[in-house]
């Protein structure tokens, strides 16, 4: 298999057929080209969504250590207003997290609507690093792929756009990884013995990833599997995806903009203060020597 692949089939998921290093086809180049093109739309879509306020959207990043969670928020939410966009890293669950279901501190975190919602890990580790770990019985993290699926079939249903990657890197490209991080002395800081010990377990994590994506793969919150070897195609394919996400909304999200501005442009002529100009005439199309000013109040402040 090659290139990004958003999983919605019902043949078992093998990611051993998955080449980590695919490209696409592109050189760097191109690649971080394409890139700076997507990034302008995913401003835009962001500021269009934030000031809508009729939807959230939730992209749930996942990865073996060393996978690039991090530099994939940093690259492609460089791109956003920081006002629209809420990140939440997942650690070790609390004593106090411990005494709820394994969901109470990911609802929690569900992004209010306007806003962009990253999750650094996720639920998802109370099906991996619980089942590799045995922290749990069996009959408990299986039941949990039915409780995650209902959770984001709840956030859908309440209008959260969801998303979900798995960013797939091979073993050799996480050895060499975790070696250049003990000569890096900005990265030496990362450096943890159970990050080699998690990696003896590489096999057992891949099962792991494959049933979890198998199991909660949906119309409504797919898998996105990204070749991620190469940091610049990985930012490039999860940006697209976002994008693509988000796209059918567009129209959407401006009229829902336009329509807010014609009321309170209205709310305010009625309320006899002076130098308020005329609303539309309900298509986003202003009337009279007004029209300029009305299509400067469709766009969201992106500040």
């Amino acid at each position: 298999m090659s290139g990004c692949i958003k999983w919605d089939s019902d043949k078992p998921l093998k990611l051993s057929k998955i080449d980590a290093g695919d490209t696409g086809g592109l050189t760097e180049e191109q690649a971080r080209a394409k890139f700076l093109t997507v990034s302008e739309e995913l401003s835009e879509l962001q500021a269009l969504m934030y000031g809508a306020g009729s939807h959230s959207a939730l992209a749930v990043l996942q990865a073996m250590d060393t996978g690039g969670k991090d530099g994939t928020i940093r690259n492609v939410m460089g791109a956003v207003n920081p006002q629209g966009c809420q990140i939440t890293s997942f650690k070790v669950p609390t004593p106090i997290e411990q005494a709820h279901d394994f969901l109470w501190r990911i609802h929690e975190a569900a992004p209010r609507k306007g806003n962009i919602g990253i999750f650094n890990r996720s639920h998802y580790e109370d099906v991996l690093v619980a089942r590799v770990h045995n922290l749990v019985p069996k009959p408990a993290w299986r039941e949990r792929y039915k409780h995650i699926a209902n959770f984001e079939e709840l956030l859908a249903d309440n209008s959260t756009i969801i998303i979900k990657f798995f960013l797939y890197i091979s073993k050799d490209e996480q050895e060499s990884r975790l070696r250049k991080r003990e000569t890096d002395p900005e990265k030496s800081w990362k450096l943890s013995v159970a990050d080699w010990h998690e990696r003896s377990l590489w096999d057992d994590y891949m099962k792991a990833y494959e049933e979890a994506i198998e199991k909660t793969s949906s119309p409504h919150a797919p898998w996105y599997i990204v070749p991620a070897n190469h940091k610049w195609y990985r930012d490039l394919i999860v940006s697209q995806a976002i994008v693509e996400r988000l796209r059918p909304y567009r129209k959407q999200w401006h009229k829902r903009l336009v329509d807010v501005g014609d009321e309170m442009k209205a709310e305010l002529a009625s309320s006899g203060v002076n130098g308020v100009s005329t609303p539309s005439n309900g298509n986003g199309k202003a009337k009279g020597k007004d029209k300029a000013k009305a299509k400067n109040a469709e766009q969201p402040e992106a500040a």
